[in-house]
């Protein structure tokens, strides 16, 4: 298909001769930017706490202008009503009868102040990892230096949990094809058994299955332990599948045996290696709540940001600095204007845009709290109101995606624990007969309700649970049912079923 654009040649205007011309075309578009300011301001309203505590630490490492402004402190004074102006360091050594006596840590303090230690500072160091754990054990055993550094390369492929991500074979051409190192199969399966025999129980298997099975089989004999081992062995489908009767029928094993044996599988790490520190790094961050919210006895509910974040201004030098070039254009074309101004500016912005983080914080915090008064002063889920972002972007005049940003990834501590603050926010649901409307959170509250008073011989189904939540006034689906369930991490009927009381 031929078209008349003027740079189509076979177009049917340049064929008839007519001259090639140009055109011009102007339309109108209206394109919304942000300024630097702005951006900046978006990516500090989605840091957490923590994350902005660090910012400002890193803004006033990096910009001369911005300082931090110190509380004063409190001036001592005698009882003359005259300041001490004696430090803290000199006034201990002046207990002294003379310099004599001054211990010598007294006197090795620098610039006469005490050396403080931050205790982040100097931490105990962190538990040994699984490796070091394994290999220590090694280095215990009386085994050829052959064996020890195929054992070695063995555990450095053990997980944190501590499988082993790669099979004898493949370790077996790993050091045939890397270090060069042939490894017959009887070496590589006497490495495996030392490995095996290793602590914690359980380490160096390939599957849940050979984990429980090498944890059964360094336990004393007797009969609860052999029916477990053939349990695993034998009907490890149907125990995780929780099928009891079909492991009495193959085994052919009285319903207590089964029990039993299954109440000791069930006593075992099904991740043995997690019991071991993992070593630098991998600690789990603790949660530090963005905000708390108080519940006075007269039921006032109040919020308030708990940060570090300190109180910034701008240096006493920049200011005077700024203020002059103000006056005298000849300071203004210095080789130092241009910096001096710069970074003057960038502290200025700094500040706006920490304020401007806070009140938006509040803003938003305070427009949640209104909405979910009935949850905050209760705690009881089944209270909390249908609520989206829209709604608190109508309350603050905000915009959504400002909301968004200024609730993900935020916490909040309250009188019975630490919420993450998309947890006030959920769908909503009509209640049935043209009764008002409820929030997911106050099904899921119901649905787990249901779960955790059910007979577990006979656990609920999905299909008697939106049943049941039907009668109780919440019109849901069998399909929400099962979504909300999964969400709540409760697993399906038939795995709810109480293996140990048969």
């Amino acid at each position: 298909m031929a078209t008349n654009s003027p740079f189509n040649n076979g177009g049917g205007a340049y064929r008839d001769g007519a001259s090639l011309g140009m055109q011009q075309h102007s339309a109108l578009q209206q394109q919304q930017r942000l300024s630097p300011m702005q951006v900046r301001f978006v990516r500090i309203l989605e840091m957490n706490q923590q994350e902005t505590e660090s910012a400002v630490e890193r803004e006033l490492d990096d910009n001369p202008a911005l300082e931090r402004i110190e509380e004063p402190a409190q001036q001592l004074s005698d009882e003359n009503g005259t300041p001490y102006s004696e430090t803290a360091e000199q006034m201990q050594r002046a207990d002294y009868a003379s310099a004599d006596d001054i211990p010598f840590y007294r006197l090795s303090a620098a610039s006469g102040r005490e050396e403080t230690v931050s205790p982040l500072l100097n931490a105990a160091d962190d538990s040994a990892s699984l490796y070091d754990y394994l290999e220590h054990q090694l280095n215990e055993r009386d085994m050829s230096d052959s064996d020890r550094q195929v054992a070695l390369y063995v555990i450095g492929n053990i997980d944190r949990n501590g499988y082993l991500q790669r099979t004898p074979q493949a370790m077996t051409d790993d050091l045939a094809f890397g270090p060069g190192i042939e490894v017959p199969p009887e070496q590589m399966q006497r490495v495996m058994d030392i490995v095996h025999s290793l602590d914690p129980a359980g380490t160096g298997a390939v599957s849940l299955q050979d984990s429980l099975l090498l944890q059964l089989r360094r336990l004393p004999s007797d009969t609860d332990t052999d029916d477990a081992i053939r349990i695993i062995s034998e009907c490890f489908d149907a125990f995780t599948m929780k099928h009891t009767h079909r492991i009495i029928s193959k085994l052919r094993l009285s319903e207590q045996r089964v029990a039993k044996a299954i109440a000791l599988i069930l006593s075992l790490n099904p991740k043995p290696g997690s019991v071991i520190g993992t070593g630098h790094g991998d600690i789990a961050q603790p949660i530090v709540p963005d905000f708390v919210i108080e519940v006075s006895p007269e039921s006032e509910i109040t919020v308030s940001l708990p940060g570090r974040i300190p109180s910034l201004g701008i240096e006493a030098g920049f200011e005077s600095a700024v203020r002059q070039m103000q006056h005298d254009a000849r300071l203004r074309r210095s080789r130092e204007a241009e910096f001096i101004t710069a970074r003057y500016n960038d502290a200025r912005d700094f500040i706006e845009i920490m304020r401007l983080r806070q009140e938006t914080l509040f803003s938003v915090m305070t427009a949640i709290t209104n909405r979910q008064k009935d949850y905050i002063l209760t705690g009881d889920e089944h209270t909390l109101r249908p609520l989206g972002l829209k709604d608190i972007a109508a309350d603050t005049g905000f915009d959504i995606s400002t909301v968004s940003r200024a609730t993900a990834g935020k916490y909040a501590a309250l009188p019975y624990g630490v919420k993450p603050l998309r947890f006030f926010f959920s769908e909503s649901y009509s209640a049935g007969d043209g009764g008002e409307a409820v929030s997911a959170r106050a099904i899921q509250a119901a649905l787990r309700s249901l779960v955790e008073a059910e007979d577990k011989k006979h656990p609920l189904s999905d299909d008697r649970l939106c049943a049941l939540l039907t009668d109780k006034g919440y019109e849901v689906s069998r399909r929400t049912v099962a979504k909300y369930r999964d969400r709540l991490g409760i697993p399906v009927a038939r795995l709810r079923k109480n293996l140990g009381t048969l």
